[in-house]
C-alpha cells in the first residue's frame, strides 16, 4: 500500500504543479494547435472558446509518470522491473511519434498533423518492438513480462506463433493508441477515463500479486511477471492522469495532444498484454472501443451507402451536434467508462466467487 501512494502522490504532484508551469512556457512562445473550423461542406462543433489554448500537456503527464515510477524506486532504492521498463519503453515511444504529430500541429498549424501513415509506422516499430522484448528475459521462474499465448483474465490454451503474435500485439496497442487519440476531443474526456482504467489496473495487479504462484502452485494462482511493480506503475499513471485532470477539464486551460494520448494508450495496452488480461482490454477501454466503434461504422456506412449514421464522429461529437453541453457530455460518457470497468472487474474476480 506504502509503494501505491508514493507513486500515485509523487505523480499527481507533479502533474498538478507542473502543468502550470508547462502552460506558461507554452503559452509564452504561443505554441497553441490549430483548431478546425466549420466549412459549408463539413460542419464541425463551435470551439472558437478552445483557441490559443496551448497542447502538447502530455509532456506533463509523462514527466510525472516517470517521477512517480521511478522515484518510487528510487526512495526504496529497488531496481525496475523488467516489466514496468517495458512499458515504459512503450509509453516513451508511443509519446515521442505523439510529440512529432503535436509539433506538426503547433509549428506547423496544421491541425491534422502528420499524416495518417507516417503515425501508423511510427505505432508499428514501437509496439513489434515491445512485442519481441516481452517474449524475452525470463525469470529465475522462467517467466517472461508476456507469452504468445493469447489472453483473457489470465492465459488461455491459444498460443500464437511468434510473427502472429506480434501482429497481435501490433493490433492491441494501434487499437488502443488510437482509440485513446479519438476519445481526446472534448475537455477531460480521454483524462478521465484513462483514470478510470488505471485505477481498475491497481486493484487487478494487487490481486494478482497476492495470489501469484510461488514455490507452491495452487489453484487459480497467477503466472504473471512482476505484478507488484506494475501496481507501481499503474498507480504512477493514475496520479499523473488525476493531477492534470485539474488543469484539462472544462474549461480546459492546456490539451494533452498526441504527445499525451499516444502515451497514455500505450500504457493501457500494456497492462492489458504484461497483465495477461488482454481481451479483457475490450471492457477495461469499454469507452476507447465505442468511440472507435462509432468512427468505423460512420466511414463504413458513408463510404458503402453514401450516408452517415451519425450527425458526426467520433460519438462525443455527435452529442455535441445535438446541442448537448461539453460537460454534460463528458460525465456521462464517464459514467460509462466506470460501468465497463465494473463489468471487467467483476468479470475477472468470478472465478473467484463463484463455486
Amino acid at each position: 500500500m506504502t509503494l501505491i501512494i508514493l507513486a500515485g502522490g509523487m505523480s499527481i504532484l507533479v502533474s498538478l504543479l507542473g502543468t502550470p508551469l508547462l502552460i506558461r512556457r507554452l503559452k509564452a512562445h504561443g505554441y497553441a494547435q490549430a483548431i478546425r473550423e466549420s466549412s459549408v461542406d463539413v460542419p464541425y462543433p463551435e470551439h472558437e472558446g478552445k483557441v490559443g489554448t496551448p497542447s502538447m500537456g502530455g509532456a506533463a503527464i509523462i514527466m510525472a509518470i516517470l517521477v512517480g515510477y521511478l522515484g518510487t524506486h528510487a526512495v526504496f532504492w529497488t531496481p525496475p522491473s523488467t516489466s514496468g521498463l517495458l512499458a515504459l519503453w512503450l509509453i516513451l515511444g508511443l509519446g515521442a511519434v505523439g510529440v512529432v504529430d503535436d509539433y506538426m500541429k503547433i509549428f506547423k498549424q496544421r491541425s491534422t498533423g502528420i499524416r495518417a501513415r507516417t503515425k501508423l509506422i511510427g505505432q508499428a516499430f514501437v509496439a513489434i518492438s515491445f512485442a519481441i522484448l516481452a517474449v524475452q528475459f525470463p525469470d529465475e521462474r522462467g517467466l517472461t513480462p508476456a507469452t504468445q499465448a493469447v489472453s483473457f483474465v489470465r492465459d488461455t490454451d491459444l498460443v500464437l506463433p511468434m510473427a502472429i503474435f506480434v501482429l497481435w500485439i501490433w493490433f492491441l496497442v494501434t487499437a488502443t493508441t488510437n482509440g485513446v487519440n479519438l476519445t481526446d476531443g472534448l475537455d477531460g474526456l480521454a483524462t478521465g477515463a484513462a483514470l478510470i482504467t488505471f485505477l481498475a489496473y491497481v486493484v487487478i495487479t494487487v490481486w494478482q500479486f497476492n495470489q501469484a504462484c510461488g514455490s507452491t502452485i495452487y489453484d487459480n494462482c497467477y503466472e504473471v511477471r512482476d505484478p507488484l511493480d506494475l501496481t507501481v506503475l499503474a498507480a504512477a499513471c493514475g496520479g499523473a492522469c488525476f493531477g492534470f485532470l485539474w488543469w484539462n477539464t472544462h474549461p480546459a486551460r492546456i490539451f494533452m495532444g498526441d504527445t499525451g494520448s499516444l502515451a497514455l494508450g500505450g500504457a493501457i495496452a500494456a497492462f492489458a498484454v504484461l497483465t495477461r488480461t488482454e481481451l479483457l482490454l475490450a471492457l477495461t477501454a469499454g469507452l476507447f472501443v465505442l468511440i472507435t466503434v462509432s468512427v468505423i461504422l460512420q466511414v463504413g456506412s458513408y463510404k458503402l451507402t453514401g450516408k452517415r449514421v451519425f450527425r458526426m464522429a467520433p460519438l462525443h461529437h455527435h452529442f455535441e451536434m445535438l446541442g448537448w453541453p461539453e460537460i454534460l457530455i463528458v460525465v456521462r460518457f464517464w459514467i460509462i467508462q466506470a460501468l465497463c470497468v465494473a463489468v471487467a472487474c467483476v468479470i475477472f474476480f468470478a472465478e473467484w466467487v463463484v463455486p
